[in-house]
């Protein structure tokens, strides 16, 4: 039943679901579901590729005969509680965020961590603490922030004298994104213009490339140039910046 665990039945219904190319947020409306609910049931078991319900069944059944799990660690709100928040709604926000990033494209785990660490006032959390929150092994935060760090996401940086490393996300993160982006769009534009050298400006293949050239020509112009003006005027209206 709804707000109850998932039966067999229920998933096999993700899994057509996942087999059809829907996404998470279809799938838990057709189940009456949490959005946030598939999102966890999917990325434990496999992802939206490798998903069989035969197997999610029997790993959950696995799991159920371990010894009884400790007690919940405090959720990341607590800490916060000076700030007024009501933990319950960011909760519900953080899981409507992951839904989003995991809707956009980004795998299940590295959403989640990422979320985190948006939503962490520090901007920062060791994989301890990340561990913690998400409660799954140390090899997962690792490749989740591997990833991240591999789409120019996240950063690592030492805690002082300490040895352990915390994963940053750092306020102009899209800023540096996008700059990547558009330095990458420049690249399409002159590997493409190689190619028009090669088969020749007034073949097919070569007219092709040469539209494809220049329109990311003009296309990396105006983002890396967007990129800069927008974070300048963003820049300036930040608290202590004049």
């Amino acid at each position: 039943m709804p707000g109850g665990r998932l039966t067999y039945a229920d998933r096999q219904r993700i899994a057509a679901g996942l087999a059809e190319g829907l996404g998470y947020s279809d799938i838990a409306r057709r189940l009456a579901r949490p959005t946030s609910t598939i999102t966890r049931e999917v990325g434990r078991n496999g992802g939206p590729h490798a998903y069989r319900a035969a197997a999610a069944q029997a790993a959950t059944a696995r799991r159920a005969r371990r010894s009884k799990p400790a007690p919940r660690p405090a959720e990341p709100i607590a800490a916060e509680t000076p700030y007024g928040r009501d933990p319950e709604a960011v909760r519900a926000f953080e899981d409507r965020f992951m839904a989003m990033m995991v809707q956009t494209g980004l795998p299940p785990m590295m959403a989640a961590v990422l979320v985190h660490l948006f939503t962490s006032d520090t901007g920062g959390l060791t994989a301890a603490e990340l561990i913690q929150r998400l409660r799954v092994s140390p090899a997962s935060i690792s490749k989740a922030v591997g990833y991240l760090e591999r789409l120019g996401l996240v950063r690592r940086e030492r805690e002082g004298r300490r040895r352990r490393e915390r994963y940053i996300v750092h306020d102009d993160i899209w800023y540096r994104t996008w700059s990547a982006s558009a330095r990458s769009i420049q690249l399409w534009a002159g590997t493409a213009q190689e190619g028009v050298g090669v088969l020749g400006a007034a073949t097919p293949a070569g007219a092709r490339l040469d539209m494809t050239s220049r329109y990311f020509q003009l296309l990396g112009g105006d983002m890396a140039k967007a990129a800069e003006n927008r974070w300048r005027a963003l820049s300036a209206t930040r608290p202590g910046s004049r």
